[in-house]
């Protein structure tokens, strides 16, 4: 068996005064994301031996990383880490179409709703009148069967009167708004904030106890035209965006407040 390396008592180190379970939580993060812990994860007597801490400490440190879904008990294998299935790079006009369908995985959507109806805010973001009716698009994606996220879009009129009678089952918004009306996204923006699931969204989108939601707002343009606003609520633990910067050694702060 080989030596267990110990790391000694949390409460004595750099005199750091967090709970030791918060600090066993934190050690245990960094070596998930450094790829030091991979597929499977220590066992609580190995965790306990390597912080010198109590099986209580680690079980409640571990547990946190369940309730996140970071982490999976598989019978007669113990825990695993449970890598997200989907990722996607931030910065780049994506269709989450074609991410799923790009990563191997068969993408199809049960429509919700597919209409024209009026709606204040998503009006206010497209530039148009409060009263105007606009195209509205509401999905649940799925990924090789298995709920991904809850999708809503809005579109001028104009652009989605021609969408009104697409099959949206398995094809892409972005593929039919250029084959039946010749327009593209060219630029637009997102926002990503965390979301605690309500009931119903944890029953839609099959989430267990504690898994996060991710809420990507997004506005498109073609030229200087806003043609789209749209929000999806994405299961966290299967979808992860990717960040990445120019080693140019620019700070670029850039924070907004809501």
């Amino acid at each position: 068996m080989g030596t267990v390396t110990t790391i000694s008592t949390f409460a004595d180190m750099n005199g750091d005064d967090r709970p030791k379970w918060q600090q066993v939580l934190d050690d245990l993060e960094d070596r998930l994301a450094s790829g030091d812990i991979e597929q499977r994860f220590p066992t609580d007597r190995e965790l306990v031996e390597r912080y010198d801490v109590s099986r209580h400490t680690v079980r409640e440190a571990v547990r946190r990383l369940k309730a996140r879904g970071i982490i999976e008990r598989e019978r007669g294998r113990g825990s695993i880490v449970r890598r997200p299935e989907l990722v996607q790079r931030l910065g780049t006009l994506y269709s989450l179409f074609q991410a799923v369908e790009a990563q191997g995985m068969t993408q199809t959507s049960e429509v919700v709703a597919q209409d024209l109806r009026p709606d204040a805010r998503a009006a206010e973001k497209l530039g148009v009148a409060v009263e105007e009716p606009l195209f509205h698009l509401e999905r649940i994606r799925l990924a090789d069967g298995k709920p991904l996220a809850l999708d809503t879009a809005w579109l001028p009129a104009d652009l989605g009167r021609p969408l009104l009678d697409v099959d949206f089952t398995h094809t892409a918004l972005y593929d039919e708004l250029r084959e039946r009306t010749g327009v593209r996204p060219t630029s637009g923006e997102e926002a990503i904030t965390p979301v605690v699931p309500g009931a119903d969204l944890r029953d839609l989108l099959d989430l267990d106890a504690g898994e996060a939601v991710l809420r990507v707002q997004r506005t498109s343009r073609a030229g200087d035209r806003t043609i789209e606003c749209r929000v999806t609520l994405v299961h966290g633990s299967r979808f992860t965006l990717v960040s990445r910067w120019p080693d140019d050694g620019v700070v670029r702060p850039e924070l907004t407040q809501e």
